[in-house]
């Protein structure tokens, strides 16, 4: 139950991430403006935070005392805390760093006359995203949803905050293992942590084995 809940948590994450980091990876790469260095550090910063100060931060501003949380809870009946909504929220926020700075290098790897050959050969700026850039970019956009994916699954400090340890609902397989820890059943840890250990080196091993073969094409 605690792995199908990370898997479903970090599928949604990386369904919701991806849009958005390749449009803020690309544009970041592209973009010349001043306060750019402000806004690459706004976006390493979940990546710096101690997990419990980003979930409490999350915590304080999705909670039901928050002029947010009250306003979704009075209007939409919808709480944005302890529950898999709030846990999608945080790992969105937390992951930010793992998915938009690989896309980032990765469009700034791309000359920038490959881009102003295709405009020169009458290609408009979607048909060169689709047609040069993504397929140029495909290693980096591969690599930060696999770092995305596997980052969510193991995440224990900011889902704790901001989703508690309800059964079924928030109860992610890093939270499993944690508490058997505390319940001294270290058989069940390590089996559930030699679980997440294989999942995640056989998530990280094919996305460098597709960036590969991606590359010698």
């Amino acid at each position: 139950m605690a792995l199908a809940l990370s898997l479903e948590l970090a599928l949604a994450t990386l369904l919701v991430l991806l849009p958005l980091g390749l449009w803020m990876g690309r544009w970041l790469a592209r973009a010349r403006f001043v306060g750019k260095s402000l806004v690459e550090a706004a976006v390493v910063l979940p990546l710096v935070l101690p997990p419990t100060v980003l979930g409490y931060y999350l915590l304080v501003s999705l909670g039901a005392a928050s002029p947010l949380g009250a306003w979704m809870l009075e209007h939409f009946n919808i709480r944005l805390t302890f529950n898999f909504l709030g846990l999608l929220i945080a790992s969105v926020v937390f992951n930010v760093p793992f998915m938009v700075q690989p896309i980032q290098r990765a469009f700034e790897a791309i000359p920038a006359n490959l881009t102003e050959a295709a405009a020169v050969h009458g290609l408009s700026r979607w048909q060169t995203l689709w047609r040069v850039e993504l397929p140029l970019a495909w290693p980096g956009i591969l690599s930060a949803a696999v770092l995305t994916f596997v980052h969510t699954l193991g995440e224990f400090g900011v889902v704790l905050m901001v989703g508690g340890n309800i059964p079924g609902e928030t109860k992610t397989i890093a939270i499993s293992i944690y508490d058997r820890v505390q319940a001294f059943d270290l058989q069940a840890a390590d089996r559930m942590a030699l679980l997440l250990l294989v999942l995640s080196l056989v998530a990280v091993a094919a996305s460098f084995f597709a960036a590969a073969r991606t590359v010698k094409r």
